[in-house]
């Protein structure tokens, strides 16, 4: 019989990997999650596909799926005495439990609904969420008491809102994969210690920036795009769903490389996803399943966060391709100083 989420966060207790608080900080993240997956499989049936009429702190119009997601995943965090304070990629700031509230020892970081362009055409979408430990001393959290590197996260995971809902979870032992059992309402481990092949012949980006990409993503595309004939000497599969989560579910059960890097249409900004709410979770994942997680010029869990709302380029999957994409920045780089 398989095991449930909640028995094998208990052996994880007893096994000395986590505490109770972080115990029950991830059951809740999950009972929140089926909350949601419950109003996405609803679609228009439930009212709640469309535009919000909102935006968020990166300018982005808000579904109202995005909305309903943040609201359930703040209330469900807000009482439990395990949290000192959560950040959304849909809030401006973080948001500390409220004072009527005891308050615990860890941050939460998530994003809601990503993906949520895909929610009107009924594509997979998911929730990434991150946990920090507060720093000590913290009476009240700050946005800056956020800005840890990804080494500092002691648990990360995403839920993926497909034809089955999956949640995929680390505690930084191991990346696991467990499926909700709609009757029983249970998530139940369905794949233990996830592996991604060091080895891919695919890989994801959006074709239609090309023309924008610096010239050591174009000189690797063009590689990969030349096939057999080219330097690589084999042929390569691409895949583009836009929606991250379904992305890096695709490479954790069967490899490939993810690739969302600089472009030159917001030259200012130094990457298009967040760090602390999309980059780490997902490279924390990545690479407790023997993957990698980069910027194309070291690796993500070591970026310093300046800013809640940080943009990096992300490339993350097979660890040889990881290193391969690497080698052409290094390249590049190298004739950049010449």
């Amino acid at each position: 019989m398989p095991t449930s989420l909640t028995r094998f966060l208990i052996e994880e207790q007893h096994a000395g990997h986590i505490d109770a608080e972080l115990r029950q900080l991830i059951s809740i993240v999950g009972r929140a999650c089926k909350r949601i997956s419950i109003a996405v499989s609803k679609g228009a049936l439930g009212g709640v596909l469309g535009d919000a009429g909102t935006g968020n702190i990166q300018g982005e119009a808000q579904k109202k799926l995005d909305v309903l997601s943040n609201d359930i995943l703040l209330e469900a965090n807000a009482w439990g005495g395990h949290l000192a304070a959560c950040a959304s990629e849909e809030m401006d700031h973080s948001q500390p439990v409220p004072d009527k509230y005891p308050r615990g020892d860890f941050l939460l970081l998530f994003d809601p609904l990503d993906g949520s362009s895909n929610i009107d055409i009924n594509v997979s979408v998911g929730t990434i969420f991150s946990v920090l430990r507060a720093p000590a001393g913290t009476e009240v959290p700050t946005d800056d008491s956020f800005l840890q590197p990804g080494t500092r996260q002691v648990a990360a995971g995403y839920c993926i809102y497909g034809p089955s809902t999956m949640l995929v979870l680390s505690i930084g032992h191991g990346t696991h994969a467990f499926t909700l059992e709609r009757e029983e309402g249970s998530f139940m481990l369905t794949q233990r210690d996830l592996k991604v092949p060091q080895d891919t012949r695919e890989f994801a980006i959006n074709m239609s920036n090309q023309r924008h990409w610096d010239p050591a993503v174009q000189n690797y595309v063009a590689d990969l795009l030349a096939g057999t004939e080219g330097p690589r000497g084999k042929d390569f599969n691409m895949r583009w769903v836009a929606s991250m989560v379904a992305e890096v579910h695709r490479i954790l059960t069967r490899g490939g490389i993810f690739m969302y890097p600089w472009d030159k249409r917001e030259p200012d900004k130094p990457g298009k996803l967040r760090l602390m709410y999309e980059a780490n979770p997902m490279g924390l994942l990545i690479e407790q399943a023997g993957g990698a997680a980069s910027t194309g010029r070291g690796r993500i869990l070591d970026v310093q966060p300046t800013q809640l709302h940080q943009r990096v380029p992300v490339f993350l999957g097979s660890k040889n391709e990881v290193a391969e994409a690497e080698h052409y920045y290094r390249q590049y780089d190298a004739n950049a100083r010449q």
